[in-house]
């Protein structure tokens, strides 16, 4: 009996010891997302079937969506998120398919309605026959003219935040993965790709079938249809865009291949296959959406030299950070964002050398500066761990999450050595992989792991205030480009006297032109502005990101020859990172309310629902 008691105690400790070793466990079962209607704590969809009719005349998705579920708890009923959808019937398997649906009412306009279906026992297959608004804030239609090619009309989703369910009832929470299959029907003049397996060419009937093998929340369901060229790169990567573009997106993204090997060689091997890019049109709201498999990327970054590349590395780097570890929450978006842009950059040095990576963080830092003087540096949306709970999370996202994350994970590198801080990551990325985190989960797996519980370490890092207050801690890493520097000798120089056109700018990317351009000083006569114009084209630069840092200096010092390009570039560009606030510079100047106003009432048609929302709202205060 004593021998016995002994073992059953030591066997106690053991497994006591054994449980605590173990990693946090994030969210799961029980948990509730503030952001959806869906009953997940108590049905959880494990797989999605698509078929669905794309209708170009009338701008709507038609067909039928069946879900495999998990009755976790013998629940009575399924309720699934909707927005502006049209419900026909509900089906299930079995003899006796009606189930009766009741579509509650609108709770708030980014919300939508909740889709209640009553269950029967033994119910696991679930099907909704349903059509999309023409308005559905996912999808942008455009005509042939808003096209490259100007021939065929176009169709691109944007799921993300919560925008999956205005064109698919679903479970729509980063908080819940599934795979999925689908049959698409299109004009046959169209290509039709998803974020699963591809095509890579047209088909004479038009009907595409899609295979997503592996597990992801609804904000990377994707789709997109047009009239698109495939150029591969390697055996797993390539990129789709229009025939007249084709070419430039080809010789710009070429490096694609050694970015994935690069990303690999840090934080373990790309899960998904194959890893493709499509280049939209201009009026992408976004300048990347890394969709697994297909990352959706603006044409804004196509240059000619390369210089906007890092765009495709963060969307690589979302293969690990958002599409294999996914926030659980869009509180908890930083651990997405701010860990992908770390990540980002680590590609970047791997690939190009510290000094384009220094110029790159100190662009980072400088935008979150900026960030930090328009929010306040007191704002509680200056937080790491964000509560948006009673706002559309689209609202609340800023550079925030991207910046200030980065920098924490910065700081994390250079307390604790980057060697040990890149086994920390490799070993969270394989403990979580397909799961969702949360931030206080994450941050009891960083105590477990990193800092090992040492009070004194976590003081001296100032854990809490990063992630739990608002502002920079101390200890926020301040980068210093030296090529930054050169650039800072030519800018005074300028304001100096030195002719515009006697500067030494021989080499400059575009990173030298953006810190040169941001740094000019608030107080400059039109006779300086229009000489730096004069001698370097800024106005009328093809590249988007100076012509946009150059169009906030033209408006701040009142520049007016620069208003006919700033009118161009608005009805031909629908990414919100520069629309949004060049629309907001022009209307907190009396003199251009009239201008802004006038432009975005050609311009609002060729932007997305995200681009234009923003725009709506910021005019009407």
């Amino acid at each position: 009996m004593f021998s016995m008691r002994i073992t059953i105690f030591i066997f106690f400790v053991l497994t006591m010891l054994f449980s605590a070793c173990q990693a946090p466990r994030p969210k799961a079962e029980g948990f509730k997302d503030a952001h959806s209607f869906s009953n997940t704590d108590s049905v959880r969809i494990r797989h999605m079937d698509l078929n669905l009719n794309l209708d170009f005349e009338q701008h709507t998705l038609s067909g039928v969506v069946t879900l495999k579920i998990d009755n976790l708890k013998k629940a009575r009923t399924l309720v699934l998120d909707t927005r502006d959808l049209e419900i026909f019937k509900v089906e299930a398997q079995g003899d006796n398919p009606g189930r009766t649906y009741t579509l509650g009412s609108v709770a708030t306009d980014y919300m939508g309605a909740p889709l209640t279906i009553r269950l029967q026992p033994g119910d696991s297959v679930i099907s909704v026959a349903y059509k999309t608004s023409p308005n559905a804030a996912a999808l942008q239609w455009l005509n042939p003219e808003q096209t490259a090619g100007k021939k065929y009309p176009f169709l691109f989703s944007q799921s993300q935040a919560i925008l999956a369910r205005t064109w698919v009832p679903c479970q729509d929470t980063p908080g819940v993965r599934f795979t999925y299959s689908a049959t698409i029907q299109a004009p046959k003049e169209l290509l039709v790709l998803m974020s699963a397996s591809n095509p890579k060419e047209k088909n004479k009937t038009g009907i595409y079938h899609f295979e997503m093998e592996q597990p992801i929340p609804s904000y990377l369901l994707a789709l997109a249809a047009g009239d698109l060229r495939f150029r591969a790169f390697d055996g797993r990567s390539g990129v789709y865009a229009e025939p007249e573009m084709i070419d430039k997106a080809a010789y710009e993204f070429a490096d694609t291949p050694n970015m994935i090997q690069t990303a690999e060689k840090l934080y373990g091997p790309y899960r998904w296959g194959r890893y493709d890019i499509l280049v939209l049109p201009p009026s992408f709201p976004f300048g990347g959406m890394e969709n697994p498999r297909l990352t959706f990327a603006t044409p804004t970054v196509i240059t000619g030299d390369r210089s906007l590349v890092s765009l495709i590395a963060h969307e690589l780097a979302h293969s690990w950070s958002g599409n294999l570890v996914t926030n659980a929450t869009w509180n908890d978006i930083w651990l997405n964002e701010g860990f992908t842009t770390y990540f980002e950059l680590r590609i970047m040095e791997a690939l190009y050398g510290r000094e384009y990576e220094e110029m790159l963080e100190q662009i980072g830092y400088q935008d979150l500066q900026r960030t930090l003087e328009e929010l306040g540096s007191d704002n509680p949306d200056t937080r790491l761990a964000l509560n948006v709970d009673d706002r559309d999370p689209d609202e609340a996202l800023s550079l925030i999450a991207y910046e200030k994350g980065r920098s924490f994970l910065k700081m994390l590198e250079i307390e604790f050595g980057r060697p040990r801080f890149d086994a920390f990551l490799k070993k969270y990325f394989d403990t979580y992989a397909f799961q969702s985190m949360d931030t206080e989960h994450f941050t009891q797996y960083l105590r477990d792991n990193l800092i090992k519980h040492r009070r004194r370490v976590e003081g001296q890092i100032h854990l809490r205030e990063w992630i739990y207050e608002p502002g920079l801690p101390e200890n926020c890493p301040v980068p210093d480009s030296p090529e930054f520097r050169k650039v800072d000798e030519q800018r005074m120089a300028f304001l100096k006297g030195t002719p515009a056109e006697k500067l030494d700018v021989k080499g400059w990317s575009t990173h030298h032109w953006l810190h040169f351009i941001r740094a000019l000083p608030r107080k400059m006569t039109t006779d300086q502005m229009a000489a730096l114009d004069t001698a370097f084209s800024l106005s009328a630069s093809p590249n988007s990101e100076i012509a946009y840092a150059w169009f906030r200096q033209a408006i701040g010092h009142e520049y007016a020859p620069a208003l006919p390009y700033i009118k161009r570039f608005l009805l031909h560009v629908g990414r919100a990172k520069f629309v949004v606030p060049l629309y907001t510079a022009l209307n907190s100047h009396k003199a251009y309310r009239q201008f802004a106003r006038d432009v975005y009432k050609k311009a609002r048609e060729g932007y997305h629902p995200v681009a234009y929302g923003a725009v709506d709202r910021l005019l009407r205060q």
